[in-house]
């Protein structure tokens, strides 16, 4: 189906996000915003009203309606969120393809594979993206909640009383609310940026084929891994940051393999600069930016903006529920009610970490505290991360600096991804695992992994951070060899050696001459 067979019921900001209008993303938006989708007549009274429909929003409604609440779930623009539809699902695919390019293209002299000469399909790896996103929406079809015994709504949901919803005219009573509108994208104030055309994380996905020349806005998680992975499918790819290195609150020597990692996919960082203009004439959008004092210029087919998210405070009508929020999100307390204390908010809206994983984990402990009386706290929660750019740096607890700002006495280990026989074996390249320990305890305090697959790898050393299982225990549980992963055993098993002082060491051996 092409782009002028798209509905003319779909609203000008998901025609956007949904093109090229193909089988896939017709699929999609079947699933994800059903254009002939007829609400539901409102029950009397909900004991739970979801405004959002993201990984927040859909747990929490499909918890509540799991445990017998009559919930009602509203979402205006496409369910699944930032996920599913341009986050996520859409960008992990992209990053598959990359990988599997770059390694074909380095496979001749890493490996001695056949050499590969020819240039890839952009337009195919484009398509299988969107093939499989439209496949895994089925899980965040509106179908689906509406036969979880759910009350679907497709529309702009608002506040209008401290209990009362309103969308599309239909007015909603409610005995709880949750507000997970989420996030979207922070705009900056640089002139002339806002007529260039720019693309973002939900346009981004829309390309069918490869730009020539790719600035990017942002040396965070996002852009650095699009960054990447548009490098690494044949684009020359420039990336801007005021910063003076990239993902700059991560570990210091993480961020400097992800630099040299992104420099050797031939990415030209300009870090340390400020943008002065953005002119768009014709075909190209040129910046204007100043380095030292220096005033220089780069031109650009398409420019990708990717410098963070601001909470969706906007239009619900937070005022009319009572519901104080601010530029950074809706203020929540530890358990996560808002000064309406009908209400809740969860997700990107009410969270300085926006991640998937910890939206539905916030979700779970407000359905416990919201319907059942709970007194689950957000600060006990734990929370992992993963930025996928290749090699992945994976990080859970704190940092040492946090640690140390906390009043721990911190001891660091560190040991070195080339220590492992799998990494060898696989070409691995730089990487290591960093650890934070409680010195005097066997306690991890936080760990930093970098590793072509850090994100899986980082399972073990969250279990260990959230429930205090120490080095010594890991140490003595048996690791498959090889993998990349017994470069946790290899940590603990180094930080058991340091526990043999030159005294325990003289006590043992004198037991040993004694008893021989």
């Amino acid at each position: 189906m092409t782009n002028e067979n798209r509905p003319k019921a779909l609203a000008p900001e998901l025609a956007e996000i949904v093109a090229p209008f193909d089988e896939y993303n017709q699929e999609l938006l079947e699933n994800v915003h059903p254009v002939e989708w007829a609400n539901p007549t409102p029950a009397s009274r909900y004991h739970l009203v979801v405004i959002g429909a993201g990984t927040a929003g859909l747990v929490s409604a499909a918890a509540a309606a799991g445990l017998g609440a009559r919930v009602a779930l509203i979402e205006r623009k496409m369910m699944g969120g930032d996920c599913l539809n341009y986050g996520c699902v859409p960008s992990k695919a992209l990053i598959s393809a990359a990988r599997a390019w770059s390694a074909a293209a380095a496979g001749s002299q890493r490996f001695g594979a056949p050499r590969v000469e020819e240039t890839g399909d952009f337009g195919a790896a484009m398509e299988r993206m969107r093939r499989l996103r439209a496949q895994i929406s089925h899980h965040d079809s509106a179908i689906r909640f509406k036969e979880l015994g759910i009350d679907v709504f497709i529309g702009e949901g608002r506040f209008v009383a401290p209990d009362l919803v309103e969308v599309d005219g239909a007015q909603l009573r409610y005995r709880r609310a949750i507000i997970a509108t989420g996030a979207r994208l922070m705009m900056l104030p640089i002139p002339g940026l806002e007529n260039s055309g720019y693309l973002t994380n939900e346009t981004v996905f829309t390309l069918t084929e490869l730009p020539r020349r790719l600035g990017v806005i942002g040396a965070g998680p996002i852009g650095c891994e699009l960054a990447q992975t548009f490098a690494r499918f044949g684009s020359q790819v420039t990336v801007f940051d005021i910063a003076p290195q990239v993902l700059i609150r991560e570990d210091v020597d993480a961020a400097a393999i992800v630099q040299r990692s992104l420099i050797e996919d031939g990415i030209d960082l300009r870090l340390g600069v400020k943008i002065q203009h953005v002119d768009r004439q014709a075909d190209e959008t040129t910046l204007l930016f100043e380095k030292d004092g220096a005033a220089e210029s780069l031109s650009f087919d398409h420019l990708l903006l990717a410098v963070g998210r601001s909470p969706n405070v906007d239009g619900i009508g937070l005022e009319a529920a009572a519901v104080e929020f601010s530029k950074r999100g809706v203020e929540v307390d530890d358990r996560l009610r808002t000064s309406n204390r009908r209400i809740y908010a969860v997700g990107d809206i009410a969270s300085k970490y926006k991640f998937t994983h910890l939206a539905d984990a916030l979700a779970r402990i407000a359905i416990q505290n919201a319907l059942f009386f709970g007194r689950k706290k957000a600060s006990d929660l734990v929370v992992p991360w993963c930025t996928y750019t290749d090699p992945e740096v994976a990080h859970v607890g704190l940092y040492e600096g946090e640690a140390r700002e906390r009043g721990y006495d911190v001891e660091t280990l560190t040991v070195p991804l080339q220590e492992v026989d799998r990494a060898i074996l696989e070409d691995a390249g730089e990487g290591f695992l960093r650890l934070q320990i409680e010195k005097g305890k066997d306690r991890i305090l936080g760990a930093t992994l970098v590793a072509p697959h850090a994100g899986d790898l980082l399972g073990e050393l969250c279990l260990a951070v959230t429930h205090r299982i120490g080095l010594s225990k890991i140490s003595t549980t048996i690791h498959p060899y090889p993998t990349q992963g017994e470069i946790v055993k290899k940590a603990s098993d180094t930080w058991m050696r340091g526990r043999l002082t030159p005294f325990v060491q003289k006590i043992l051996g004198l037991f040993l001459r004694i008893f021989r």
